[in-house]
């Protein structure tokens, strides 16, 4: 029977609040497990567990800033906060939602965590009544509820921050931002001023975060940092913003092996970056696979390359019937157009690359892949 049908077994607590209890810690199992495994934890609605940042991506955060004070303008229910404290001597938690700004101070004093004061209220109000001056500002921009669809640039979120960049440099020389991996990352950087460093931020290769560090009155070349957290291990290439413009690409034809590299890598676009630093030979200026006749590690997945078929009538019929997984790179068609056309079953130990060679020449490239760790 649904909790919600029973009659209340807690007194002074309705139903309705305890399904929200079970629902939020039971999304916070592998998301939060230092406040899964914490007593007398008090969660918010569901759809709060799910906006805020997970503790891996929170950790990461907190590696990047030092100092004595940080202000958090977006608090929400306090992950980055609560790992900014473990960096920093003083944070301030801001947060406009009066319930959730109260959630998260009742779980710090759970947490024992004393170093966060947390407001109610608007950070940019927060700042201008302090009058004081931070190390760094942290703020995480949402899709504004007026946004219809997806969201790709810095001004289509709240607060909009390239309006209100000039302000927030009163208060601190350094500013990190959160923003969604959907945002273009070129056009954010055309947004915003004195752009230091752009962090991508995947775990287990899926982009979750995108983190950008300004510092006022910085000049020089923007550094990129690709990290895929994997496996209790850190990927990580980085490249410069300079060096990725000037370089042109080492083409090739399909040899050995098939490297793909991983999406925090394809995220922050070191198309040319990663195959000049690894010395491979990209199959097509826009496919973004690469080659190489010998193994070596690399932030991404490797294949061998058991054949190489042109897309022709004649060679895909071989493909019908066949399990394989099925990856499209710079291919007119799409993976399920593919597995509908050609009738390629989802699965197996066999991979297919539909591309476009150097020549311009449609290509499949059958391959198996080469487990971690060889």
């Amino acid at each position: 029977m649904s909790v919600l049908l029973k009659k209340p077994q807690f007194e002074g607590i309705s139903q309705k609040e305890l399904v929200q209890q079970l629902e939020s810690k039971k999304k916070a199992k592998t998301k939060l497990p230092t406040w899964f495994n914490s007593n007398g934890i008090y969660y918010p609605p569901r759809i709060h567990i799910e906006q805020t940042s997970s503790e891996i991506t929170a950790a990461y955060k907190s590696n990047l800033v030092s100092g004595k004070s940080l202000v958090d303008l977006t608090g929400g229910f306090g992950v980055d906060s609560y790992f900014f404290s473990k960096k920093i001597a003083s944070v301030f938690h801001c947060e406009t939602n009066k319930e959730l700004s109260a959630i998260a101070s009742y779980n710090f004093n759970q947490l024992n965590t004393d170093n966060i004061e947390c407001y109610s209220r608007d950070g940019f109000l927060f700042l201008e009544e302090s009058s004081k001056t931070f190390d760094w500002i942290f703020v995480d921009p949402s899709r504004r509820n007026d946004s219809k669809g997806k969201v790709f640039l810095l001004k289509d979120c709240e607060p909009n921050i390239p309006n209100t960049l000039s302000e927030l440099f009163k208060y601190s020389k350094n500013v990190l931002i959160k923003v969604s991996p959907l945002l273009d990352i070129s056009q954010a950087i055309q947004e915003l001023q004195y752009v230091k460093q752009v962090h991508v931020v995947a775990v287990e290769s899926e982009v979750k975060e995108v983190l950008f560090i300004l510092e006022f009155d910085f000049i020089g070349d923007i550094e990129f940092h690709a990290v895929n957290l994997i496996s209790g291990r850190k990927d990580v290439f980085t490249f410069t913003h300079a060096e990725e413009k000037k370089l042109s690409p080492n083409l090739g034809l399909p040899s050995t092996y098939l490297y793909e590299p991983n999406p925090a890598v394809l995220k922050s676009g070191a198309f040319k970056s990663i195959g000049n630093h690894f010395g491979l030979k990209k199959l097509h200026t826009h496919s973004h696979l690469y080659t190489l006749d010998k193994l070596i590690e690399f932030p991404g997945r490797r294949f061998l390359i058991k054949t190489c078929l042109p897309y022709s009538k004649k060679t895909i019929k071989s493909f019908k019937g066949i399990k394989a997984n099925v990856t499209t790179r710079n291919f007119p068609t799409t993976v399920a157009e593919l597995r509908k056309k050609h009738q390629i079953l989802d699965g197996g130990e066999s991979y297919f690359f539909f591309t476009k060679l150097m020549d311009e020449s449609k290509q499949v490239i059958v391959c198996e892949k080469v487990a971690d760790g060889k």
